[in-house]
């Protein structure tokens, strides 16, 4: 973690807007997986298909989000980083204004994919030029000050799907999306920075994605920050898939509370995001996401005791925590993973998010098994992504970790 910041961090020192740029593109995700949400149940009625098949759009949304940074990432080292965000947040925006006209679910299914892959584009440039910034405990809270965005986005995206509902139908939301998503990409074109110089950019063959693929899977740290990442972020999105139905149909709770219980869990997020960057002159990252990782196991265990109990107070505690752990989880593990490969960083953030969406979209499923009633598949798939979480960093990661292969 004492890489020192590239030559480009001196000469493009980055101000309040980067972070706001960066932390806009980054809440993409949320925006497209949490905005819509509430409007789970008018879906299915809508479209007369089962919960199953309104959840397979978040599915179909997360693979799209994988592949677009798989794809992307490498080309971003190859070509720079400000075109492909352009590029993959104004598709985006196109995009979710033809989600709003889907009229069948397997077809909105199918738009959400490529909606996803453009978000995917604009997230792995995101991390790649915090990166081109920074290093080490550095880069740790510049992803913590990205957080306190990201935070905000699942926060807002509930409450804003809920107003937009009572105007018009579930389509406005993806409309709402698109207009969001072309700002966005107004605000980009006129102020954001290339971070990566053309002396510094890798040739991009297939060749050589190919031995940077190689390296990155070999590094044993790397993975196990990657899956440490990946398996948090699968156990949040297990919440955030299954919540809707067991809340609003296992508890009875209107869209509008279930708004605010979602929106005081991304509190805990934020907080604890913010928390993070000012332990960090204390702490290193590596405890604190152990102790994080540990915190959101064991929140993991209340969810499920709470929910065979059917007990609605422990199960809102349990959740708490898990959004929360979230906050420091994500800034941590993304620093000690990317720290490793400087010279790679579009390929390493390419396949930590890649990485990352797959898992938290085979998840997915996992909550859809059974009834969702009071909780019991969610509080299972939560407390088992988890506990693989908080292994991975123990079993693959250490004090004598083997350092990355150099590609010469």
């Amino acid at each position: 973690m004492s890489a020192p910041p590239t030559a480009t961090a001196t000469a493009t020192a980055p101000g309040p807007l980067l972070v706001v740029m960066l932390g806009l593109v980054t809440a993409v995700g949320p925006l497209s997986l949490d905005m819509y949400l509430p409007a789970f149940p008018a879906v299915a009625d809508d479209l007369g298909v089962p919960a199953a098949e309104v959840q397979l759009s978040l599915t179909t949304c997360l693979i799209g989000l994988a592949l677009g940074q798989l794809v992307c990432g490498p080309l971003t080292d190859r070509w720079g980083r400000r075109r492909p965000m352009l590029v993959g947040v104004g598709a985006y925006a196109i995009l979710s204004v033809l989600c709003a006209l889907a009229p069948s679910a397997p077809l909105l299914a199918a738009v959400r994919l490529l909606q996803g892959f453009a978000g995917g584009a604009g997230v792995v440039v995101a991390r790649a030029v915090v990166r081109d910034l920074y290093a080490g405990v550095a880069a740790a809270k510049f992803f913590s000050r990205l957080t306190l965005i990201f935070g905000v986005a699942p926060i807002a995206a509930p409450s804003l799907g809920s107003a937009v509902l009572k105007v018009t139908s579930w389509h406005g939301i993806f409309v709402a999306l698109g207009v969001i998503a072309a700002l966005l990409t107004a605000l980009l074109a006129w102020r954001i920075p290339e971070t990566l110089p053309t002396d510094k950019r890798s040739p991009g063959s297939l060749r050589d994605i190919a031995r940077t693929a190689r390296v990155l899977a070999t590094d044993r740290a790397y993975a196990g920050y990657t899956l440490a990442q990946s398996f948090a972020f699968a156990a949040l999105f297990a919440y955030i898939s299954g919540s809707s139905f067991v809340l609003q149909d296992g508890y009875g709770m209107s869209s509008t509370v279930y708004s605010i219980v979602f929106g005081v869990n991304a509190c805990g997020l934020i907080v604890l995001s913010q928390a993070n960057s000012r332990l960090l002159d204390r702490v290193a990252p590596r405890r604190l996401l152990l102790a994080t990782l540990a915190a959101q196991a064991l929140a993991g265990g209340v969810v499920l005791a709470a929910a065979t109990a059917g007990s609605l107070p422990g199960l809102i505690a349990g959740l708490f925590v898990l959004v929360g752990t979230i906050g420091m989880v994500t800034p941590n593990a993304t620093a000690l993973a990317l720290d490793r490969h400087p010279e790679r960083a579009g390929t390493a953030a390419a396949l930590m998010g890649g990485i990352q969406a797959v898992v938290a979209a085979l998840a997915t499923p996992l909550v859809g098994f059974g009834d969702p009633g009071k909780g019991v598949p969610m509080g299972v798939a939560i407390l088992a992504c988890a506990v693989v979480a908080l292994l991975a960093v123990l079993l693959l990661t250490s004090r004598r970790r083997r350092q990355p292969e150099p590609l010469a």
